[in-house]
């Protein structure tokens, strides 16, 4: 198969980080809009780019799927849909997410443990692009109005959800046998980077 393209998956993470740091900036006071409705309306519109980044990755390692796909993919708006499609090329295109922990084999550094809580599910991902999807649009004005208040309230937890998700994940490609571990920043650069492990006698290294 194609060797994928890491450093380009990476430089969708980036992307991400930009975007993370826009919400931030909102969510600090240090940026705003000078209507509160298009404040919030524009941390959703982030919200939803990074959630299409993060369904996007796993096509973006591997090229050639990409390349057949997006233009399907560009005309959806479903995310219901984008993660069944997705998922029927990729079994196992979702990040999952890990901690690093110091190892008590002394051949290894650290152990990778799975997180369990506190991060982005797949099922969770759907409800929340659907939301920042609605917001995106016109209230009727005839019908109920856009309950700010739930906004103001969630976003900051969607948004460490889905920092829990990526900060360390691994990503697992089609037909590939190998793991594919990313760090979403390091001291070194601030940016991602991403690590190869092979099976070696059948582990992972």
């Amino acid at each position: 198969m194609p060797v994928p393209n890491i450093d380009l998956y990476c430089n969708v993470m980036d992307e991400i980080t930009r975007r993370v740091a826009v919400i931030n900036s909102f969510l600090a006071g240090e940026s705003k809009t000078i209507f509160r409705a298009t404040t919030v309306e524009s941390m959703c519109l982030q919200i939803r780019k990074i959630l299409e980044l993060i369904a996007l990755g796993s096509l973006v390692v591997n090229k050639f799927v990409f390349v057949e796909q997006n233009e399907k993919f560009e005309q959806l708006w479903n995310a219901r849909l984008i993660l069944k499609d997705i998922e029927r090329i990729n079994p196992k295109f979702y990040p999952n997410p890990i901690r690093e922990a110091p190892s008590e084999n002394p051949s290894v550094v650290n152990d990778l443990v799975n997180v369990k809580s506190g991060y982005l599910t797949k099922d969770k991902f759907i409800k929340v692009y659907e939301k920042c999807g609605k917001i995106l649009h016109a209230d009727n004005p005839f019908g109920s109005k856009t309950a700010f208040e739930y906004y103001d309230k969630q976003i900051p937890i969607w948004l460490n959800e889905i920092m829990s998700l990526l900060n360390n994940h691994i990503i697992s490609l089609l037909n590939d046998e190998k793991m594919y571990v990313i760090h979403m920043k390091e001291d070194r650069d601030d940016r991602a980077h991403g690590y190869t492990f092979a099976p070696v006698n059948g582990m992972v290294k």
